[in-house]
C-alpha cells in the first residue's frame, strides 16, 4: 500500500492575527492520501505540531495501516496505541480512511453516519484581530456572510465592537483565544452585552478552569471552551464551567474522535460548536460532514485563502450544503 504525503503553502487573502501570535500571511497544511481516500492536517504550534511532525508521524504509522483499512475504529485504536499525541496527524489519516471508505460505498461522509444534510447550521466568518478600521473594513467586504466571529484580547476591544457595530448589525461571536483574566473578562463581557455579541470563546488560559467558571458564573452571555478541550476524555472537567466547547479535527484526532466529544457533551448538556484552522477545502469539507449535529459552525478557513487546491462544501447565504459526492466529496483545482 502506498501512502502520500504532500505539503502545501495557503496563501492569506489578508494578514491573520490573534491575540497570542503576530500576522501571518500564509498557512503550511499536510496532506495524505491513503489506498485511494485522502486527509489533510492544519497543524498549529500552539500544540506542538507542525507540518514536519505531522509527515514524521505518518511514516511512523505506515506499518499500522498496512492491515483491513475498513475497520477505520480498529485502525485508529492501534494508531492511539502506538503513537502518543501527533493528533494533527491522526486527524489526517482517520479523514483520509473515512473518506476511502465513502468512495468505497459510492456515499458522501454524512450518509455513512445516517445524517441529515438539510440541517446544516450557518457558519461564522472570522475577522482577525487588526487596527479597528481595518477590521470594519473587513467586515464590509464579508457581506455574503451573516455571522461574524470576531478575534479580540486587546487593550481596545470594546473601541473594536463599538467601530464594527458602527459597520454592522449582524451577530457577532467573540474568541478572545485565552487573551484575558478571569475578572477581565467579566468586566469586558458586562460591556459586549449592548453588542449583540451571542457568544464568547475560550477567554481565560486553557488550564484555568476555576478562571472559566468564574467567567460563566458571571456571564450573560455563553462561554465556549476551545483551547481548554481537546478530546472527549477533558469534556467532564469542564462541566459548570463553560456552556459549550469548540471541536476541531486537528485538536481531538480526526472524526471518529469528533463523533465521541459530541456524545459525551451532549450527555452533559453542552452546547457543541465545531471549529477550524486556516485550511483548503478538504479539511473544512470533512468537518462540515459533522454538522448536522451542532450547534454552531466556524467554517472558514477556506474562506480566508486565496489558493485553495480543493473545492467542496459551499454556502447559501451562509448556511453549509454539503457535497453529494462519495467520501468527503471534493475535487480537485486544476489551476492550483
Amino acid at each position: 500500500m502506498k501512502i502520500v504525503t504532500k505539503i502545501t503553502k495557503l496563501q492569506l487573502n489578508h494578514p491573520f492575527k490573534i491575540s497570542r501570535r503576530e500576522k501571518d500571511t500564509y498557512r503550511e497544511v499536510i496532506s495524505v492520501e491513503i489506498d485511494g481516500g485522502i486527509g489533510e492536517a492544519a497543524p498549529a504550534k500552539f500544540y506542538g505540531e507542525t507540518v514536519q511532525t505531522v509527515a514524521t508521524a505518518i511514516d511512523k504509522l505506515a506499518s499500522v495501516l498496512d492491515c483491513d483499512l475498513d475497520q477505520i475504529q480498529d485502525v485508529m485504536t492501534e494508531i492511539e496505541q502506538t503513537l502518543e499525541g501527533n493528533y494533527a496527524a491522526k486527524s489526517a489519516i482517520d479523514m483520509a480512511l473515512h473518506d476511502r471508505l465513502g468512495k468505497k460505498f459510492g456515499v458522501p461522509l454524512y450518509k455513512l453516519w445516517g445524517l441529515n444534510p438539510k440541517k446544516t447550521p450557518r457558519t461564522s466568518f472570522t475577522i482577525g484581530l487588526d487596527e479597528p478600521s481595518v477590521m470594519a473594513k473587513k467586515a464590509l467586504q464579508a457581506e455574503q456572510y451573516p455571522i461574524l466571529k470576531v478575534k479580540l484580547g486587546t487593550p481596545r476591544d470594546i473601541e473594536i465592537l463599538q467601530t464594527l457595530r458602527d459597520t454592522t448589525d449582524k451577530p457577532i461571536y467573540v474568541d478572545a483565544n485565552t487573551a484575558w483574566n478571569p475578572r477581565e473578562a467579566v468586566n469586558k463581557i458586562h460591556q459586549f452585552t449592548q453588542y449583540g455579541v451571542e457568544l464568547i470563546e475560550q477567554p481565560t488560559k486553557p488550564d484555568d478552569l476555576d478562571g472559566l467558571k468564574f467567567v460563566r458564573e458571571n456571564s450573560e452571555i455563553p462561554i465556549i471552551a476551545d483551547e481548554s478541550v481537546k478530546r472527549a476524555c477533558d469534556i467532564p472537567a469542564l462541566v459548570g464551567s463553560v456552556d459549550g466547547i469548540n471541536i476541531k479535527l486537528v485538536k481531538c484526532g480526526g472524526l471518529l474522535e469528533a463523533l465521541r466529544m459530541m456524545y459525551v457533551a451532549r450527555a452533559h448538556g453542552l452546547l457543541i460548536m465545531i471549529g477550524c484552522m486556516i485550511e483548503s477545502s478538504l479539511g473544512i469539507t470533512a468537518a462540515a460532514h459533522l454538522t448536522p449535529l451542532v450547534d454552531y459552525a466556524d467554517l472558514d478557513g477556506n474562506l480566508l485563502i486565496s489558493n485553495d487546491p480543493y473545492s467542496g462544501v459551499k454556502l447559501d447565504n451562509g448556511k453549509l450544503v454539503l457535497p453529494n459526492l462519495p467520501g468527503i466529496g471534493v475535487l480537485r483545482n486544476r489551476e492550483v
